[in-house]
């Protein structure tokens, strides 16, 4: 049992306690039983952080079922490994070394050292924050639902929004409050800080700190990671607000119809809960194919790592693309903000983008087998935003067979764990050779 096949099985445990859940006759609106395929979409969507739904969440199941697409909601973001082990921590025991290592699998550090604040550190963080979004939220919702009401979709928006799952007790998700600049500035930056990592809130929390106390001799320098996220992150936004306004800015069923002021909140929800959230604020299903294929490349980077988000992650593109610009200048170094760029972690990215496009294609190509009616493009809208663990959607998946829904199913699980872990879990841990074979040239490009 490795590292590798411990975080797999343990989603897989999660997802399937998820799916008995879910199809209690008390989980549902009804009070009848559950469809099995239901609940496990269902579940996996949650657990995967992902947010596509084949029945209308806030319809279809009761108080205690959106109960438990919560909690489901709230492990599958903070992962696994940190949630058992802050419960281990909570009952008074201590976490051995090979859960040391398997915190650091989740979060790719390095060093085994802080494990334990650094566990505790993830789970304060996502208290306070989710505290202080319920607080923002909360008087927008008691306005339009009461008090009851509105303190509980203020609770399940902000821990959906927080984890990058993009689930929504609103049939049209948030397209009702598309205009409201409080619920689009609170939503948009939970998406953003859940998605751009602990390890990025950490060090900057820890930066703002000696700030305050003035104390200049240790005032760290911030690491290469955080650089990369943080300059990544702001490209990507910026780039994805100004594309969606521009395509979308003439279509009548999407941007025409608002105001000035309106299209551009819209077009920077929209950039922001593209790449790794799901909700939306307008009719996915009316955007321009312009429009699609943009929101198809922000969902296929995602997030960053160790945050609640998917993709390929913002660093794996950028190794890639100063990769390409060190071999358009005659370089054999990849430099990243005066840093050397390990070989090993430029061969990792290749092997997360090669992975991600073969399941991209193989689960694209399985579906349109098996729905030939359906759009090309909206079949590869739909993978991409599971395999990214997005959540959007153009209105395709209730309507999928069994077999498709299955199909995603295991996309949405595989893009939740990282292509490389899973073939971790199945290759198991490589065996140390001493052989070193001679080099040759060949011809490339």
């Amino acid at each position: 049992m490795t590292i590798a096949r411990t975080i797999c099985l343990g989603f897989i445990t999660v997802i399937l306690l998820g799916t008995v859940l879910l199809m209690m006759p008390f989980s549902t609106e009804t009070g009848e039983w559950g469809d099995f395929i239901t609940a496990l979409f269902t579940s996996t969507s949650a657990v995967c952080v992902t947010g596509l739904i084949v029945v209308d969440t806030g319809t279809y199941f009761s108080f205690w079922g959106e109960l438990f697409i919560l909690f489901l909601i709230q492990i599958g973001g903070l992962g696994y490994m940190i949630t058992t082990t802050f419960l281990i921590l909570l009952i008074g025991k201590k976490f051995d070394f090979r859960q040391k290592i398997a915190i650091n699998e989740s979060f790719d550090r390095p060093f085994l050292q802080g494990s334990r604040n650094l566990v505790i550190s993830v789970f304060a963080t996502t208290f306070i924050l989710e505290l202080i979004a319920i607080m923002f939220l909360f008087p927008v919702f008691t306005n339009d639902y009461g008090m009851r009401q509105g303190l509980w979709l203020a609770i399940f928006h902000t821990i959906s929004a927080w984890n990058n799952a993009g689930f929504s007790l609103f049939v049209d998700s948030l397209m009702g409050y598309k205009t409201s600049v409080v619920v689009n500035l609170v939503i948009t930056c939970l998406i953003i800080l859940g998605g751009i990592g602990y390890q990025v809130i950490i060090e900057f929390s820890f930066w703002v700190i000696e700030k305050i106390k003035n104390n200049k001799k240790h005032i760290q320098d911030f690491s290469l990671n955080f650089k990369v996220v943080i300059t990544t992150t702001i490209v990507l936004l910026l780039f994805g607000t100004i594309a969606f306004f521009l395509t979308e800015f003439h279509n009548n069923e999407t941007f025409a119809s608002l105001s000035l002021s309106d299209r551009i909140i819209a077009s920077w929800f929209q950039s922001v809960t593209t790449r790794t959230a799901g909700f939306n604020s307008i009719d996915i299903s009316k955007m321009t194919t312009a429009g699609l294929f943009i929101s198809i490349g922000l969902m296929f980077i995602g997030a960053s790592p160790s945050g609640t988000g998917g993709g390929i992650k913002t660093t794996t593109l950028s190794i890639l693309m100063n990769s390409t610009r060190a071999v358009l200048r005659g370089k054999e170094a990849v430099i990243l903000h005066k840093r050397e760029v390990p070989v090993s972690l430029i061969l990792k990215a290749m092997a997360v983008v090669f992975g991600s496009m073969i399941t991209v294609v193989t689960i694209t190509l399985t579906i349109s087998l098996i729905h030939p009616d359906f759009s090309f493009l909206d079949i590869l809208f739909e993978v991409v935003s599971a395999f990214a663990t997005v959540g959007l959607s153009t209105g395709i998946t209730a309507s999928l067979s069994t077999l498709a829904k299955l199909a995603l199913v295991f996309t949405m699980y595989l893009g939740r764990v990282g292509v490389l872990l899973f073939m971790a879990a199945i290759v198991g841990d490589p065996k140390p050779s001493r052989i070193e074979y001679p080099e040759e040239n060949l011809l490339v490009g």
